[in-house]
């Protein structure tokens, strides 16, 4: 288990971490996607209901 963690700690000195600006500009892609993403299931989710109640009612 030690040798296990030592060995972690080695590693992740080894890791290139992303600069502040690197990572803001990671943050606004993934930010940017999922809204982007969460729109769109929810546009076809609106959809589908709205072919969906014109069928059934």
């Amino acid at each position: 288990m030690f040798k296990f963690l030592k060995d972690v700690s080695k590693e992740m000195k080894k890791v290139s971490w992303p600069k502040g600006k690197e990572l803001r500009n990671y943050t606004i892609i993934v930010i940017s996607t999922v809204i982007f993403v969460a729109l769109f299931f929810f546009v076809i989710d609106l959809g589908i209901t709205q072919i969906l109640n014109a069928f059934f009612e």
